[in-house]
């Protein structure tokens, strides 16, 4: 029973972590913030769902189409929408409402094309369950698991030890003195909310064989990976899956143990303990302005 739990709020964790860590990758990069994650995470779901479901086409390449997909989506979404507001002038708090209103454009337009209804993900792998330490794990529950701490240790290697990824932090940390240094700042930005998106598309398709997939599947998971992205400290990969492994499984002993009808107040007092007593999050970011 224990172990069906740990599993359980593992899988959610990692669906958190992977939504924290596109939070955490355009901060980094850009110093921005996009609450479209989760309606991305829902878009992604369902793209997966045509090309898999509906198309027969085999899910590894399914996979790679719906990548390159968002992953252009959130460069035009960064190109054609937030480097605008930000060329004009316009104060952080604008670009944040922007990002809120795409994320209701993506939910209601993902309505009118594949309806209201909760659809059925078709299983990816033929085989049903894999036994580890006496228990039946979902074979997709593990692979989630599994591609999450892939794509934290990649997107980490990527930010700290590529020159591409140098430069992004670079171009988010001065603009003007890196355009100064050769820097494409605007490619560096615009892909940054590409891989973002990309990543939050992938945790859609892991998780819709799970839960299905409908419309508001992103809503709350962008929320709890937003909170999750607090906890490890705003910014830190690793801390963004930490956070995100910390927060599923309070919310699925909660379950399990008390009510599910409390795991959503149970989350959000322990963000707010966090933000009281250590508001630089597990991998202590920088929180507070001097």
């Amino acid at each position: 029973m224990i172990i069906q739990i740990l599993v359980s709020g593992l899988v959610l964790g990692c669906v958190y972590g992977l939504i924290a860590l596109g939070y955490s990758l355009i901060y980094k990069a850009s110093g921005m913030l996009n609450f479209t994650q989760g309606d991305i995470l829902t878009l992604g779901a369902f793209l997966g769902y045509t090309f898999y479901g509906v198309f027969h086409i085999p899910f590894v390449l399914t996979v790679i189409i719906v990548f390159i997909i968002m992953l252009v989506f959130g460069m035009v979404l960064e190109k054609g929408i937030i480097s605008k507001l930000v060329a004009k002038g316009t104060l952080p708090i604008y670009t944040v409402l922007a990002t809120i209103a795409v994320s209701y454009i993506i939910q209601n337009g993902s309505m009118l094309v594949w309806g209201t209804q909760s659809i059925n993900f078709p299983r990816i792998f033929h085989i049903t369950n894999i036994r580890i330490l006496g228990v039946n794990i979902q074979t997709e529950a593990f692979v989630c698991i599994l591609v999450s701490m892939i794509c934290m240790v990649s997107l980490h290697i990527f930010m700290k030890h590529t020159r591409f990824g140098t430069s992004m932090r670079a171009a988010a940390m001065d603009p003007l003195a890196a355009r100064s240094l050769g820097i494409n700042v605007s490619l560096a930005t615009g892909l940054t909310w590409g891989i973002s998106a990309a990543v939050a598309a992938l945790a859609g398709m892991l998780i819709g064989p799970l839960y299905g997939v409908y419309t508001t599947l992103g809503a709350t998971i962008g929320r709890k990976g937003f909170a999750s992205a607090v906890m490890g400290g705003y910014g830190n990969m690793y801390g963004a899956m930490l956070g995100g492994a910390i927060l599923g499984l309070v919310e699925t002993f909660t379950s399990a143990y008390i009510s599910s009808s409390y795991k959503d107040l149970v989350a959000y007092i322990l963000l707010i303990t966090f933000l009281f007593i250590k508001p630089t999050g597990i991998f202590n970011e920088r929180a507070i302005q001097d």
